[in-house]
C-alpha cells in the first residue's frame, strides 16, 4: 500500500519509494510534440473530440453541434428502414463517404455453411457498414449477417458462432475493442475460437475518418457511438475485401495450421493493408487503462441489475 509521502508498506517493513517532480513553464511559443517523436507511444486514450479543444475548435465545435446532431437523427433513422443494396448510394447523399474495395464472395449457397468475416475493429457500427458493402437484401426483421453479443465463454460462444454459420454470414471483430489509433489489438484471446470454427475466412480490413467527433468510447454512454460518429461533418468508412484464405492456410480441414498461426496471418495481412501496427495489448489492458477493470466486470454488473 503506497502512502502520499510515498512510503511503501509491506508487512511491518517500510520502504521508501523514488518520487520525481517536474514543473513546466508556460511558454507561448511552445508547440505540441508531434506523435512520432514522444517516448512512448499513444495507443489507448478516450474521449469524444478528435482535435485538440484549442480556442477556434472549440468555437466551431459548438457551433456545429446543434446542425451536427440534427444530421446525425438524419443519417440513422433514413437509411435504418431501407435495404442494404439501397443504402450504399444515399450514403453519399447524406454526405457518408463509403469506399469499397475488393471484391467480396458471393452469398453461400443452400445447404452449405456461411463465410466467417474477420474485421479489425474501429467501432460498433463495422459488421452493419461491412453488410451494406456487401449489398445483401435486408429484412427490417432479419438481418442477413446477424450481430450477436458474445458471452466470453468459450463453449458458448462457440455454440453460438457455429450455429449462425449454419444458417449463413456472421462478421466477428477478433480484438474484442476498438482503437482510436493505428493500431492493431492482439487476438489471441479469441484467435483460438474464430480460427477453429470456419474454413470459409474471408479477411477485411475496416478503416475510418472522423474529424471531429470519436464514435467509440469507454467511459461515456455506448448508446451514442453512432450518433458521434454521423455527427461529423464528413465521415469516411472504408472497406477492403481480401479473397477467401485457401484451405491450405486454415484449421478446420487439413490445413495443418493452427489457430494462432491463423490468427496471426490475418492480422499480419490487415495490418499491412491498413497501414497499422500490430501490438500484443489486448482488450483488458485497455479498460484496465482507460477505467480501472478489465471491461467483464461491467458488463456482469449490468447483466446482474437488470
Amino acid at each position: 500500500m503506497a502512502s502520499p509521502s510515498g512510503l511503501l508498506e509491506v508487512g511491518s517493513i517500510m520502504y521508501i519509494t523514488a518520487n520525481e517532480g517536474y514543473m513546466v513553464h508556460k511558454d507561448k511559443d511552445a508547440k505540441p510534440v508531434p506523435q512520432d517523436r514522444l517516448k512512448n507511444r499513444i495507443v489507448f486514450h478516450d474521449g469524444r473530440l478528435v482535435q485538440r479543444p484549442d480556442p477556434m475548435n472549440a468555437i466551431l465545435t459548438y457551433l456545429w453541434l446543434p446542425f451536427g446532431f440534427i444530421l446525425s437523427i438524419i443519417r440513422v433513422y433514413f437509411n435504418l428502414p431501407l435495404p442494404e443494396r439501397i443504402v450504399r448510394y444515399t450514403y453519399p447523399m447524406l454526405g457518408i463517404n463509403l469506399v469499397i474495395h475488393g471484391k467480396p464472395p458471393p452469398p453461400p449457397s443452400a445447404g452449405s455453411p456461411g463465410n466467417l468475416y474477420i474485421c479489425n475493429h474501429r467501432t460498433a457500427l463495422d459488421p452493419i457498414v461491412i453488410t451494406i458493402a456487401l449489398g445483401r437484401k435486408l429484412s427490417r426483421l432479419l438481418s442477413p449477417i446477424p450481430a450477436v453479443a458474445l458471452t466470453r465463454d468459450r463453449a458458448a460462444d462457440a455454440a453460438m458462432i457455429s450455429s449462425i454459420l449454419q444458417k449463413g454470414d456472421l462478421v466477428i471483430c477478433p480484438e474484442g475493442t476498438t482503437c482510436h489509433e493505428h493500431f492493431l489489438l492482439s487476438s489471441a484471446r479469441f484467435s483460438a475460437l474464430f480460427a477453429e470454427l470456419s474454413d470459409r475466412i474471408v479477411r477485411v480490413a475496416v478503416n475510418c475518418r472522423q474529424n471531429m467527433f470519436y464514435g467509440t468510447t469507454v467511459r461515456g454512454v455506448k448508446f451514442w457511438d453512432a450518433y458521434f460518429f454521423f455527427m461529423n461533418p464528413r465521415p469516411t468508412y472504408q472497406i477492403t475485401f481480401h479473397d477467401r484464405l485457401p484451405e491450405s492456410t486454415t484449421t478446420v480441414k487439413a490445413g495443418g495450421k493452427s489457430s494462432i498461426e491463423v490468427a496471426n496471418h490475418v492480422q499480419k495481412v490487415l495490418s499491412g493493408v491498413l497501414g497499422f501496427e500490430c501490438t500484443q495489448l489486448t482488450r483488458k489492458d485497455k479498460y484496465m487503462l482507460l477505467s480501472g477493470n478489465d471491461g467483464k466486470s461491467i458488463h456482469a454488473a449490468k447483466k446482474s441489475s437488470s
